[in-house]
């Protein structure tokens, strides 16, 4: 039997608070920035409220939404700005329960980059599915991001880069869903990481090159110089 509806809000809400205190501690979630969702029932989500400090939320300023609508039910403060990307989500992937929207700071640099980003470790790789795919740049909380995101929704992806801006991911409950915060701040790392070796072997061949070069002219012009002296 399934908990009376105002039972199963107060759960969804408390879970929520408890995500935005541990995505906090953990830095991928500062000051107001970033927002959290989780699915209360088949018609309800569970979304923190927008610029509210995440060290001083309570379950009673967790706002509730119909998932079809947004229409708010439950919850005296103003949902999120990104709600209805949140709900996109939800009602497209029905496997999923959580959302999480960050700004954490290495894959918010990938997503200047107008780029996906290719999963290359296997656990990373099972949770997120191959790549991170990017979502075309649209303001922050517009109708025009919710479309621009439920347009590049897929069934095998479960993270997210909003182009300019930060990123999204999904998971079956909110701790799957901060362990893939985790995974795509990794996968970033291991990308910007690769991207600067390559630059240092560049450089560093371009500077054995020079020297090469340098070595080439002097003995060349020893030879001139001896050649020279023998005439």
């Amino acid at each position: 039997m399934q908990a009376p509806t105002a039972q199963r809000f107060q759960v969804a809400r408390k879970a929520v608070v408890a995500a935005c205190l541990q995505l906090a501690d953990r830095g991928f979630l500062a000051g107001i920035g970033g927002n959290i969702a989780l699915r209360a029932d088949d018609e309800h989500f569970a979304v923190t409220p927008s610029a509210a400090d995440y060290y001083s939320l309570t379950p009673q300023d967790i706002c509730i939404l119909r998932l079809d609508d947004l229409t708010q039910v439950a919850g005296e403060m103003r949902p999120s700005v990104e709600s209805g990307m949140h709900a996109a989500l939800l009602r497209r992937r029905l496997d999923l329960n959580a959302s999480v929207h960050t700004h954490q700071p290495i894959a918010s640099a990938i997503a200047l980059l107008n780029r996906e980003l290719l999963v290359v470790d296997p656990a990373a790789r099972a949770a997120l599915g191959p790549t991170v795919v990017l979502t075309k740049y649209a303001p922050s909380g517009t109708s025009f991001l919710m479309q621009a995101f439920a347009k590049v929704l897929r069934d095998d992806a479960n993270g997210y880069l909003l182009r300019n801006h930060g990123i999204v991911c999904g998971g079956e409950d909110l701790g799957q869903a901060a362990r893939n915060v985790e995974h795509i701040e990794a996968e970033a790392a291991r990308y910007i990481e690769a991207g600067i070796q390559r630059n240092l072997q560049t450089v560093a061949g371009q500077q054995l090159r020079e020297r090469a070069a340098g070595v080439l002219e002097q003995s060349l012009r020893a030879v001139q110089q001896h050649q020279t002296l023998q005439a």
